[in-house]
Parts: C-alpha cells; structure tokens; sequence
C-alpha cells in the first residue's frame, strides 16, 4: 500500500473480500486470477448491484447508507472491530451500537483487579451490576458479603441504608450515579434491558424517581468519593472509571486512597478483614 492512500475504503474492502475463501460460501474456484471473493460475489452476498459495489471500491458515487453498511459487512464475516472500521472509514462514525450482555469477565482482568492489593477496584455492567472485584473492595466495600440480587450498585445506594448512611453526601452520589447510569446505558445499546431495573427503582424510591425524571448525562470520569466506613471512619478515595476494550457493555472503576492517612485506614480494613478470615 502507498504511503499515501486517498481510497482507503475501498482498499480496506478489497483486502477483506481477499481473505476470504470462496468455497466456503459455495463459489467455485476455477478461472480465478486472485485469492479471495471476486466484486460480484461479495455484491450478491449483500444484495446490491455488482456495479455499484464497484463503484464503492473506486471511490465513486458517494458515501453508503448504514444499512448497506451492514449487509457488507455481513457479506465480508467482518468481526465486531472490523465493521466498526468499516463504519468510521465510510462515515466517518461507528455503527449503531448493538448490546450483548457478556458472562463475567476474563482471568486476565481479574488478575489485574488481584493486583490492585491496596486499591478498592470492580468491574460493572452498563446497568450497574458489580461482576468482579478485588480484595480491597471486598474489605472496604463489603461485597464479599452481598448476595447477587444486591450487587447492584443503584439498588445499593436508593434501597440500602447502610450504603445511604456511608455517603458523605447522599444526594449529589445518588444524583452522580443516576446520571452516568443513564449515558451508560444508552451508550451501550442497552436502554431497553434497563427498563425492569429503572421501573422497579422508580417504584420503591421517589428520590430516584424524581431524579430519573431530570433526565440529566454525566461521564463518570474521574473524581473524590468520602467514605464514612464504620471501623475506620472518614475515608476518601480518588476513583477513575475505564473502559473495557472489546466489551462495551463493562467498566473498570479503580479507587485509590487520597492520602497516606486513608491509605492506612484502608490497609487496616483490609488486614482486619484477612484476619477474621483465619
């Protein structure tokens, strides 16, 4: 390829329709002077016409409605990041989110959240469900100790005194929470799998309700969190929240004391926690 390349398009799906094997999709293999899907197989695959698919790969007649988009994609086996690819080199944007709720999260992950000895970090779905954590927040946060209906963290904040009675200041977390919940949600392609989970809120808490209501979006980003934990007291924590490359529908929040005086308390929480165990 050029070090320079004004058709990146149609370079990007000449070389796709390349690696594909045409016996695979019942295309005979003879008078074949290329590997790969010739431009009238990959246009009947996607039901467009061969001279307009044609055209695609020049670079002539404008850009593609995303629904072509998609049948081409679905005529290249194109993986999740190769549409996506596909999507910002011929509009300029991804595709539409599509929300696939995964199981878990992998051994590797866990391992860095294991890592983290002294820093309260858990992964959440975009409907905020806690999958993982590590040890610290286990000791800090008390999740070791939930059963999975309450490893939710809106369920936590509006139906939990105890989690209520922890927040230095209730109503601006209630009001954070609230609103990265709905960007997150609607960021994932998920606002319809929040529906149970939103209807049940609204329901036993009128402070969610009225909340919700104010329709407000916030990023998560990075911020303090003032703890007031019952053994150790006021603790506060920086926290960052990240994103989960290749799965859209989870976030990493890590937590690290402010201080040295809250890195001692937290240590403490954590050994006490350990000792109770033996």
């Amino acid at each position: 390829m050029p070090a320079t390349n004004n058709n990146q398009l149609g370079t990007y799906l000449k070389d796709r329709r390349g690696k594909l094997d045409p016996t695979a999709f019942g295309f005979s293999l003879t008078r074949r002077r290329t590997p790969g899907l010739r431009r009238e197989e990959v246009a009947q695959r996607a039901n467009v016409s061969p001279t307009w698919y044609t055209w695609l790969e020049q670079g002539r007649g404008g850009a593609p409605s995303a629904e072509v988009l998609e049948r081409i994609a679905g005529a290249l086996m194109l993986t999740t990041v190769e549409r996506e690819h596909l999507f910002l080199l011929a509009l300029g944007r991804p595709p539409e989110v599509r929300y696939q709720a995964g199981e878990g999260i992998s051994p590797r992950l866990q391992r860095v959240l294991d890592a983290l000895a002294f820093s309260p970090a858990f992964v959440k779905t975009c409907t905020w469900d806690i999958v993982a954590w590590n040890r610290a927040a286990s000791a800090v946060f008390d999740y070791g100790s939930l059963l999975p209906g309450q490893l939710n963290i809106l369920r936590r904040i509006f139906l939990d005194p105890e989690t209520r009675a922890a927040q230095l200041d209730w109503e601006s977390v209630a009001r954070l929470v609230v609103a990265v919940f709905r960007a997150d949600a609607t960021r994932a392609g998920a606002v319809k799998n929040i529906e149970a989970l939103v209807d049940e809120l609204c329901r036993q808490s009128p402070e969610f309700a009225a909340m919700w209501r104010d329709n407000d979006v916030r990023a998560h980003g990075e911020g303090i969190k003032s703890l007031k934990h019952p053994q150790a007291g006021l603790i506060a924590m920086e926290f960052s929240s990240f994103a989960v490359d290749g799965r859209p529908d989870l976030s990493m929040v890590v937590y690290n004391p402010a201080t040295p005086t809250d890195y001692e308390k937290v240590r403490a929480i954590i050994e006490a926690g350990s000792e109770a165990v033996r």
